[in-house]
């Protein structure tokens, strides 16, 4: 199988690297003083959350911004006359000595942004609203009123761009998943299709006025959705442009806290992975200040990895395409890159839960006590598996513990018989191939851990069986490159196959498992082997949020793209952190949901209550409803459409006033702030979804 897939009748490349680093080579698109693609830094930007029309604030909040290092910062401009406010910032700010590119965001007006596109560096344009008519009306377009509404567009878009180029002012074409329009909705559905193809219409009118200062971007709060949206739409318009254009790279209303984190580290570090991306924003339903640290978080390794800039950024697509695919090839890829598949594999008994096939990732972290300390070690497996809670309670659900030689062995015998029925919750790892068949009949599952430049006789081989534990064969990842613990993997697994054995998994663990294991997956499939892969990802060293946010990229990216049964992490962070790093890690790939998703905006000069504190009291009254999935916004424009698989919505429509939502659907409009978490709580109740907290 090529990289090739097919979309809408249409075969269509995936053109970038997915088993090592390459950063997409694009356009250098001008923000002001500075510019985005090529070669140049990821930038990072935030957006401020005070009206428009109040200078002060908004001034005050661009300062904050800018003093945090903000490289680019973001205004709302529902209006024309917020639009004509903007000067007044924008002169305060340089006055001030802070020349940061500012940027208008635009969804509905077009006076709005003909007004604003002349006090800012770029103007934002949503295709989804964005000289449209009415929405979610569930019209079916003929061909002819599909092209009479987009000959609407274009005559309603055009007077912008051709100001936008006349003033050296850039453009972000910005499509957001469940925003688009009826028409494209009516064609394409709800879809990365459908975000991509309302994208490249309105690029199709910029480069036909020779306007070419775009850039994209494909934001939704689903991480799934959002990646293969970016992907697609690198495959369409590299193919389909006259230049490669920069990306902005966001998982739009991802909320707060940890959640809110490790969200934005997977969208955005999956395509930062694959080399895609030239400044991100990390959205958070906190104070905009707190989004600039992490988004430099993420882009570090990858602006650290810069090489010096070369010509390519200024040549049409076509060449850089050209040259891309001729040192590249033809590489074939473990998952869909444009919609979501999980890997199979055989389901088998891994240690007391089910693994592979179709049961859901378990979850399994390391004991850091040694063997030695027996009664130390027994207290940190108690608890990490915490056995008091309840079944479907977000704990670890196996615990590794390392066992060096056969001197162990005893020490070992004696913690399982003190776990009594927990020991089949252990799994025990051992670098030492002969102690293994001593190991197999104590405990659920052995992890031979293979170490680099070691070879494994084919005495242990011969030896195994599948009446006891399960066995796990762990490549130790350091130095060797990414095709070699594939290779190794891969051929003792046809050795295992041929001998008949199923209660066996395959694993790599390093500190950046994600292009060694899309590698083995790969040969896997390849070679017809189904083995369940266990996701390992070591970090021992670090601040806690780089190790959160390189867990999620490494981790999390790959259940993104489908592989991996079970997530396994081995980090500094307290036991009860590191275990709902794994659990927030399967929640937001979608592939496990454990708790309440909130879905929460970060706010802007639309919002008209009090964010963080309303999403605080939702959350403290709601969380224990797990799996069900509430949107708060502070607008229409975040509302129904952003929120686009929310099952119930929370959205401010005024001041003072708020609307509620079953899926898209508006039920209750214009209620009292006061009285609106008393009314979606009913709403909940009324819809089935309720049950009280313990």
């Amino acid at each position: 199988m090529s990289e090739e897939r097919l979309v809408s009748g249409n075969i269509i490349d995936y053109p970038a690297p997915v088993y090592s680093y390459r950063r997409r080579v694009t356009r250098e698109v001008p923000f002001g003083t500075i510019f985005l693609g090529g070669y140049l830094p990821i930038r990072v930007e935030s957006m401020i959350t005070a009206h428009t029309m109040d200078t002060a604030a908004s001034v005050e909040q661009c300062r904050r911004l800018y003093e945090a290092g903000c490289e680019i910062i973001r205004l709302t401009v529902p209006t024309e006359k917020d639009a004509e406010n903007l000067k007044n910032i924008r002169e305060q700010l340089r006055r001030d000595g802070i020349d940061t590119p500012l940027v208008a965001d635009i969804h509905f007006s077009a006076k709005a942004a003909m007004k604003a596109v002349e006090f800012v560096e770029n103007i934002r344009i949503n295709p989804g609203n964005y000289a449209t008519g009415a929405k979610f009306s569930s019209k079916d377009y003929t061909d002819d009123e599909y092209r009479a509404e987009l000959d609407k567009v274009r005559e309603e878009f055009t007077p912008l761009v051709r100001k936008a180029r006349s003033l050296g002012v850039s453009m972000r074409i910005g499509t957001n998943h469940g925003s688009l329009s009826d028409r494209i909705v009516s064609r394409y559905g709800n879809s990365p299709e459908g975000m991509v193809e309302a994208a490249l219409e309105f690029s199709r009118i910029c480069e036909d006025e020779g306007y070419y200062d775009q850039l994209f971007s494909m934001k939704s709060s689903n991480v799934r959705v959002m990646i293969q949206a970016y992907r697609l739409l690198v495959a369409r318009a590299d193919a389909e442009l006259r230049y490669a254009y920069p990306l902005h790279l966001g998982v739009t209303e991802a909320g707060d806290g940890d959640e809110g984190r490790i969200k934005s580290a997977m969208g955005i570090g999956a395509l930062l992975e694959d080399g895609l991306g030239d400044t991100i924003r990390v959205s958070l339903t906190e104070d905009p200040v707190n989004e600039v640290p992490v988004g430099f978080a993420i882009v570090k390794k990858y602006n650290d990895m810069l090489l010096v800039r070369g010509d390519r950024a200024h040549l049409p697509v076509k060449h850089v395409i050209e040259h891309e695919r001729k040192s590249a090839g033809h590489v074939q890829l473990p998952f869909e890159p444009f919609s979501y598949s999980r890997r199979p594999s055989i389901s088998i008994d891994g240690a007391g839960i089910p693994v592979g096939g179709d049961a859901l990732p378990g979850v399994e972290t390391a004991a850091h006590a040694p063997i030695t300390d027996t009664e130390s070690l027994r207290d940190e497996i108690l608890a990490r598996l915490d056995p008091g809670k309840p079944e479907d309670a977000i704990r670890s659900e196996l615990v590794s513990v390392g066992v060096g030689s056969a001197e162990d062995i005893s020490l070992l015998k004696a913690l399982l018989d003190s776990l009594g029925n927990l020991r089949e919750k252990i799994v025990v790892s051992t670098a030492d191939t002969s102690i293994v068949p001593a190991l197999l009949p104590l405990c659920g599952r052995v992890r031979l851990d293979i170490v680099e430049g070691e070879t494994l006789g084919t005495g242990l081989i011969e030896s195994l069986h599948d009446r006891n534990a399960a066995i796990e064969f762990c490549f130790i990842h350091e130095k060797s490159s990414e095709n070699v613990p594939a290779e190794v993997l891969v051929r003792l697994a046809a050795k295992l196959k041929a001998r008949g054995l199923q209660r066996v998994m395959l694993s790599i663990v390093s500190d950046a498992p994600l292009y060694s294991t899309r590698k083995l997956a790969l040969e896997l499939k390849k070679a017809g082997l189904d083995y369940p892969i266990a996701v390992r990802y070591r970090r021992l060293d670090g601040e806690r949020s780089g190790v959160l946010i390189q867990s999620a990229i490494q981790a999390g990216t790959l259940f993104c793209d489908g592989i991996g049964d079970l997530i396994a992490l081995e980090t500094n962070m307290p036991a009860s952190e590191e275990v709902s790093l794994c659990f927030n890690i399967l929640q937001a790939a979608r592939i496990r949901m454990s708790k309440t998703e909130f879905i929460s905006c970060p706010g802007c000069g639309r919002t008209y209550f009090e964010l963080e504190k309303t999403t605080a009291l939702i959350k403290q009254r709601v969380s224990h409803l797990k799996g069900l999935k509430i949107g708060i916004m502070g607008c229409i424009v975040n509302g129904p459409g952003e929120m686009a698989d929310a099952d119930f919505g929370y959205v401010g429509s005024g001041k003072g006033r708020v609307s509620l939502y079953v899926g898209k659907e508006c039920v209750e409009e214009n209620i009292p702030e006061a009285e609106a978490l008393e009314r979606l709580i009913e709403l909940i109740r009324q819809n089935g979804k309720w049950v009280d907290p313990v």
